[in-house]
């Protein structure tokens, strides 16, 4: 039996070979490098895809906080570098291939953002996704902070009526903060405005933000359906899949504080209490079952404050788990 000073020299050997393990070669991963999953380069000018991915890092920064995010698309790409390369391996989290045979998604790529021209980047994440749209196709954006949102949503003025599901620590029901009033606070405000947008549902606030009361007034007073993250292991997460319309077109912003920081610690305001990925998976497979997810965003992911990729690692495997429910809704209307 090998002396305790024998097995650490050991351990220690180990653990600096296992550094250098690529999990991609492990995976039998590949592709298209840089790409979410490997998949192919998508372009805007001629969409030939069902579903399209592409990046934002930031619509509309306020002015004390700038680009937080930025470098959040490229780092959830990261994250699932290890199992790019073969949509046909199995997700254990749906129960089959990561897309079905037939479907096909793409990766358009980061648009090109500059956090001074808050206009021109809402002009280009309304136009990319309008371009998506157009074509026939779902389109996934990775985030950028919390502002992202609001262009994405107004590009679907010609495609509603929209249900909205939110799963965000916030509400963002603010009217303006710092004079801005298309920023990262106001995005349910903002979307609220929009006339294809029928219904929100709001699910996973909790702890002290920004909000004021005004703002929960505010979100009150239009008939937002607030559902707080203490109330989804009684009954809450039933209640929020009951207030989805039955073959409504929802989008889903999530939010990448919305889940337990335990998990997801690559966010600016990490807040005790969260959702697991388990019931964050559960809440959109719910609403794939009854209804079509007409879009998807995934924000505030902030690079610098993650660990180890753990956040990344996670964003990607959620990522990759709507891409596939969206697929087989895809799929299922062939």
């Amino acid at each position: 039996m090998p002396a305790p000073s024998d097995v650490i020299i050991l351990w220690d050997v180990w653990r600096k070979g296992a550094q250098v393990v690529d999990l991609k070669d492990m995976f039998g991963g590949g592709g298209e490098a840089g790409n979410l999953l490997g998949l192919p380069t998508g372009d805007f000018d001629e969409i030939a895809a069902d579903i399209v991915v592409f990046g934002a890092d930031c619509a509309t920064p306020y002015g004390s906080v700038g680009a937080y995010c930025a470098g959040g698309p490229f780092a959830i790409r990261t994250g699932a570098a290890a199992y790019a390369g073969d949509t046909g391996k199995v997700n254990f989290d749906l129960g089959g291939p990561v897309l079905p045979a037939g479907v096909r998604a793409v990766d358009a790529g980061d648009l090109s953002v500059d956090a001074v021209d808050a206009p021109g980047n809402r002009a280009k994440v309304e136009n990319a996704t309008k371009a998506v749209l157009q074509a026939g196709a779902v389109p996934i954006l990775l985030g950028g902070d919390d502002s992202v949102p609001i262009p994405f949503l107004q590009a679907y003025e010609a495609h509603g009526p929209l249900t909205v599901l939110q799963i965000d620590a916030h509400i963002d029901w603010r009217d303006e903060v710092q004079g801005e009033r298309m920023g990262l606070s106001s995005t349910m405000r903002r979307a609220s405005e929009m006339r294809h947008v029928e219904r929100i549902v709001q699910v996973g606030a909790r702890g002290v933000g920004s909000a004021g009361m005004d703002a929960l007034e505010a979100a009150t007073a239009w008939g937002a359906h607030l559902i707080p993250a203490h109330e989804l292991s009684a009954g809450g997460m039933e209640r929020a899949l009951d207030l989805i319309p039955a073959r409504a077109q929802v989008v889903i912003c999530f939010d990448c504080d919305a889940l337990d920081p335990a998990i997801m610690p690559a966010v600016i305001a990490a807040t005790a209490g969260g959702l697991s990925y388990g019931q964050a998976l559960h809440l959109i497979k719910g609403v794939a079952a009854k209804a079509r997810i007409a879009g998807f965003d995934l924000v505030e992911f902030m690079p610098e404050r993650d660990r180890d990729q753990a956040g990344a690692r996670t964003a990607a495997q959620l990522v990759t788990s709507v891409l596939g429910l969206v697929g087989r809704q895809v799929a299922e209307m062939r």
